[in-house]
């Protein structure tokens, strides 16, 4: 598993890592604090459609996310478990970043 930093420098050139399931995951929850429907989830993480869909799924599954309305375009937000779990992975992050080379 690849760990997230914004761009990793390698000699003088940068690269860009991928970004890890849990990083992704930590965004979804943070876009979804407030609900917010698939096309701006889609955006703000700059993923695709079928992406989201399989990481919307396993976090409904998970009770870390809610479905709101029956109607198109559906909202997601995040339940109090997501929100805390969004919490967790923050601190994690920002515990890795802070890890010298």
């Amino acid at each position: 598993m690849l760990l997230y930093f914004p761009e990793a420098i390698m000699g003088e050139s940068i690269i860009r890592a991928r970004r890890s399931k849990d990083r992704i995951i930590f965004e979804i929850l943070k876009i979804c604090t407030n609900g917010e429907n698939i096309t701006k989830i889609v955006y703000q993480t700059n993923t695709n459609f079928t992406t989201i869909k399989s990481y919307l799924d396993m976090l409904i599954k998970n009770d870390l996310i809610e479905c709101i309305g029956t109607t198109s375009p559906k909202s997601y937000k995040s339940t109090p478990k997501g929100i805390e779990m969004m919490n967790r992975l923050g601190s994690l992050q920002k515990e890795l970043q802070e890890l010298t080379v």
